[in-house]
């Protein structure tokens, strides 16, 4: 969203202040995404979400945005990634740019059609938790690669039963579940099943009217143990905490403002990584590390950290290939939710 110069700023929105000091190992970082499209996760505009993290101190983190913006025409209070890239020297900056941040930052990408294919399997195929979409849940994956193979061999019946799954969970000022747009979704399941494989059919066919009205019917009624099901950021956000903290640390979250960053769902993020098992039921409660620490929101205009956070974010979404060779793959988390 754009801000306009000089105006007055309303109150910091979300954030989860870390209860007293720090105890042991902790880590600093500062986030910031790049494609948030709202719940309209079917954007074609904007295909991918990506969320970038870095350890830079704030020293670090302003003199590298003042290096760039000297070698830029725009004077905003941000630079932002599409500046970066259309500068003059865009090629030498983005090399200079990755180089600094070597071994201080990481990147989920998360491609939206495959988010929902997660969605679909984490509500329906099994007991929602705030640990969905994670490597936490990672056992589900399988089901959710079969089922987003769909959109390969049946394009337009796989994006019409996306719509209707996602009409199906945007409940907000639902008080009931709607039968119209709960028969849509079964049809649209059934108009996808004929030519897929064996094993997304498999998927399909495990959609059942009585486990799905189960569900939406919580979320309807604001079931609050159950993730908001279009929420990106927050499976992106559990992830980067996760990797962060690698079980040796507790990680400290500054972040760009985010009203789907609220307190609440922070906290109960915050005990699913602390009490999760891993896709082998392994423990990852990391020896009694609280992963998440705290999360508190800035506005990205006063804090470099999250400037230069959301340059990499902004970058990582633009860039055409993430391959084996990208300049970029250094950076990519291995949980980003994309499929190879």
């Amino acid at each position: 969203m754009g801000r306009v110069a000089g105006a007055s700023r309303p109150p910091l929105q979300g954030g989860l202040p870390p209860a007293g000091d720090l105890a042991g190992a902790a880590v600093e970082i500062a986030c910031d995404e790049s494609g948030f499209s709202g719940s309209n996760l079917l954007d074609p505009k904007t295909p991918v979400f990506t969320h970038a993290s870095t350890d830079l101190s704030l020293t670090e983190a302003t003199e590298l945005v003042e290096a760039l913006r000297s070698d830029s025409r725009w004077s905003l209070d941000e630079l932002k990634s599409g500046q970066l890239l259309r500068g003059r020297h865009a090629d030498e900056a983005l090399v200079w740019l990755l180089s600094r941040l070597q071994g201080r930052a990481h990147v989920e990408v998360v491609d939206k059609e495959y988010f929902l294919a997660t969605r679909v399997v984490d509500l329906f195929l099994s007991e929602p938790s705030w640990a969905a979409g994670t490597r936490l849940t990672a056992h589900q994956r399988p089901a959710a690669i079969a089922l987003h193979r769909c959109g390969g061999s049946r394009a337009p019946e796989w994006l019409a039963f996306l719509a209707a799954f996602v009409d199906l969970v945007r409940t907000k000022r639902r008080h009931h579940v709607d039968r119209r747009v709960l028969e849509t979704f079964f049809q649209a399941r059934d108009a996808l099943a004929p030519g897929v494989d064996a094993e997304a059919r498999a998927v399909l066919a495990a959609l059942t009217r009585t486990r799905v009205r189960g569900v939406v019917t919580r979320l309807v009624h604001d079931d609050r143990t159950i993730p908001p099901p279009l929420e990106p950021l927050l499976t992106a956000l559990a992830d980067t905490v996760l990797t962060w903290s690698d079980g040796r640390q507790q990680v400290l979250v500054v972040h760009d403002e985010q009203s789907a960053l609220t307190a609440d769902r922070l906290r109960r993020l915050q005990q699913a990584l602390s009490d999760g098992t891993d896709d082998g039921g392994h423990d990852r409660s990391h020896r009694g590390v609280l992963p998440l620490a705290g999360l508190v929101t800035v506005d990205s205009r006063d804090d470099a950290r999250v400037q230069v956070a959301d340059l990499l974010a902004g970058v990582a979404r633009r860039w055409p290939d993430l391959g084996v060779d990208s300049p970029l793959r250094p950076f990519l988390s291995p949980t980003s939710l994309r499929v190879p």
